[in-house]
């Protein structure tokens, strides 16, 4: 027996549950299919379990995309203050973080309960542990086989995410549909990712493992101010997650540590009154001690007293804490990304619903489109918008 749905949504992600919520409020009846064990499982895990759910900034302007303005309309159209109504409306208590952050105060689950929530008000069918094998369409809307049997439904949903932090279940499925139907994708690839360092570079920054200091980090135009973290692989921390979505194999990326401070004037100034000090010395007193330690050790400086450098020495050893100059060797990969950069070309799909223009009844939302956020929430508001404005319009 084929059952029958208006909807049929996979992926029971932020983006698939939103999209359920809105459409099942509009009398559709809605399936929402699902490999997991448990819905909502990047929701669970994020912002150290309790999801960095959105962020008050949230513009086009803080996403990538070969298509930079598709987003702007869904973006218009749910913004995170209707988020927060959402979250009001159950109760569940938030704070902001730094830079526009928001979270929950308790715990993402309760993120997932308010959608599951809802989804029960909206009398959204959920099954999980579902397989999908194949997926049809016929005259009617689409046929989806699944390792229950096959469903039939006027509309389907592909919002199964990207290829980031597999271990979660993540695959390449949704580009799979797109490139059944002919649709182009824009090459995936890991986002919000650490960064890796060639052998050598690694051994000489082995002391470094551990250490996190203030940072600003460049490449080209693109700046993020934010923390910096060195690892026993390279770097990381959010300053290199948010770089790693524009930088390339082969680039070049500067690190400025400590950019709120001249370093420069403060070896000098350090000269003038106390020029038996060593500069390694003066620095730990503005850098972590190892960090301190190697900057000097790199420019021959660890014995040398302030007293006995030039000005010349002095901008040198400035220079090479607040311009290094790193060539990363690659990234850490889809094992640690939290999201995945490119996907499916929105140059295929109508930005006020989401809609493939060339299939009627076909969407595409969340993570598997390519529309990339920032670090801070900005993806989940993107899931939350083109959830959203889907919904609406099935």
């Amino acid at each position: 027996m084929v059952r029958k749905f208006d909807v049929v949504i996979l992926g029971a992600g932020a983006a698939g549950m939103m999209c359920a919520i809105r459409a099942g409020r509009r009398s559709r009846s809605v399936l929402l299919l699902d490999h997991a064990r448990a819905p909502g499982e990047k929701i669970r895990i994020s912002g150290g379990g309790r999801c960095n759910f959105t962020n008050i900034h949230a513009s086009a302007r803080n996403f990538l995309s070969a298509n930079p303005h598709f987003a702007k309309s869904a973006l218009a159209r749910f913004t995170p203050r209707d988020f927060l109504d959402m979250m009001e409306a159950h109760r569940i208590a938030w704070h902001e973080k730094t830079l526009g952050q928001l979270f929950c105060d308790e715990s993402a689950k309760d993120i997932i309960r308010m959608l599951l929530s809802e989804m029960k008000a909206a009398n959204v069918v959920l099954e999980l542990q579902k397989q999908i094998t194949a997926v049809e369409k016929t005259p009617d809307g689409f046929r989806i086989v699944t390792s229950d049997g096959p469903v039939e439904a006027g509309a389907l949903v592909v919002a199964t995410g990207g290829k980031s932090i597999p271990k979660m279940g993540a695959t390449g499925f949704a580009y799979e549909i797109a490139r059944q139907f002919g649709f182009k994708i824009v090459e995936p690839r890991p986002a919000l990712v650490p960064l890796t360092l060639d052998p050598n570079l690694l051994e000489k920054l082995a002391p470094l493992s551990g250490i996190a200091a203030p940072a600003e980090v460049r490449h080209g135009k693109t700046t993020f101010r934010e923390a910096l973290l060195f690892t026993h692989r390279g770097l990381s921390g959010p300053s290199i997650l948010q770089i790693s979505s524009y930088w390339r194999e082969g680039d070049d990326i500067t690190l400025v540590i400590e950019p709120d401070l001249d370093i420069a004037a403060i070896l000098r100034a350090a000269r003038k009154t106390n020029g038996r000090q060593a500069a390694q010395t003066v620095l730990a007193e503005t850098l972590p001690k190892r960090l301190a330690q190697f900057f000097a050790e790199s420019r021959g400086l660890q014995n040398t007293h302030l007293a006995d450098l030039s000005d010349k020495a002095i901008d040198g050893l400035a220079t090479s804490i607040q311009s290094w100059t790193i060539r990363p060797a690659g990234s850490e990969g889809y094992r640690t990304a939290e999201v995945t950069l490119g996907g499916i070309d929105t140059f295929e799909l109508d930005s006020k619903t989401m809609q493939a223009k060339a299939v009627p009844g076909l969407y595409f939302i969340g993570e598997c489109v390519d529309v990339t956020g920032w670090l801070g929430g900005y993806n989940f508001q993107w899931a939350w918008a083109s959830g959203h404005v889907c919904g609406e319009a099935l």
